[in-house]
C-alpha cells in the first residue's frame, strides 16, 4: 500500500484519476478538486483496507483550506493513485472527521 508521502507526492505531481463514483460523490458534496488536493495534501490515514475487493485501499481523513472536513478512499493501479470515493464525514456514520460514528 502507498504511504501517505507517496499519496501526497503523487497528488502534487498530478498522477491521480478520479473514479466515476468518486467524482459523481465529490460534485453532489459540492468539493472542488482544490479541496479534495488540499484535504488529501493536509490529511492522515485514518483506516487501512488490505483488500477491498478491488487492491489495497485506505481512507484519508483531511481538511481544505477552507476548513471543509472530506474522506478520500484511495487506492493505487497502474503506479497511479486512484480516488475511488470522496464524501464529507456526517453523523450517524461519523461522530466527527476521526471518528465512525454508533
Amino acid at each position: 500500500m502507498l504511504s501517505l508521502s507517496e499519496v501526497c507526492e503523487k497528488i502534487r505531481r498530478n498522477e491521480y484519476v478520479i473514479s466515476k463514483h468518486g467524482d459523481d460523490e465529490r460534485m453532489n458534496d459540492n468539493i472542488s478538486l482544490n479541496e479534495l488536493e488540499e484535504a488529501i495534501l493536509n490529511g492522515r490515514i485514518l483506516e487501512s483496507y488490505p483488500d477491498s475487493g478491488r487492491g489495497e485501499s485506505c481512507l484519508i481523513a483531511g481538511f481544505s483550506e477552507s476548513g471543509k472536513p472530506i474522506h478520500s478512499v484511495i487506492g493505487e493501479r497502474n503506479k497511479r493513485v486512484v480516488i475511488v470515493t470522496v464524501y464529507i464525514p456526517k453523523p450517524p456514520k461519523f461522530k466527527n472527521i476521526y471518528e465512525r460514528g454508533a
